[in-house]
């Protein structure tokens, strides 16, 4: 299984030019294995539509629930652990739904897929690069 950066998610449900053909290579070959999206990322999507900075082709809970019935994909719930977890990265940026991704990634022990340079950077986390 790999995790699922929020981003990455979003740009493979919308189909955005932005999911480069590296990112696709690698959600084809996890797939099998499993596509975690962590359930703070259906959070941080419909934060993104409230404040009106994404725009979604239908209601937020539909398109939510379209894109964890995409093939591969597991929602990951929110745990004590990962809580936890996240708030004991060291040297690691505030913001709050980078630090639950990163430790889910961190406590199951899998692969981030993420475009964003910051997690890309971080060394106490395994990504795909």
């Amino acid at each position: 299984m790999i995790v699922l950066d929020t981003h990455i998610w979003v740009w493979w449900v919308q189909a955005d030019p932005r999911l480069t053909q590296q990112h696709q290579q690698w959600l084809q070959n996890y797939q099998p294995q499993g596509l975690g999206v962590s359930i703070f990322s259906c959070w941080e999507v419909a934060k993104l539509v409230e404040n009106q900075r994404f725009v979604l082709p239908f209601a937020v809970d539909r398109w939510l629930n379209a894109g964890l019935a995409y093939p591969g994909v597991q929602c990951l719930d929110l745990t004590l652990p990962i809580i936890v977890e996240s708030t004991q990265l060291i040297g690691f940026h505030r913001d709050p739904a980078d630090q639950i991704i990163v430790a889910t990634a961190r406590i199951f022990g899998v692969p981030l897929l993420t475009a964003d340079q910051k997690i890309l950077n971080y060394a106490h986390v395994q990504t795909l690069k």
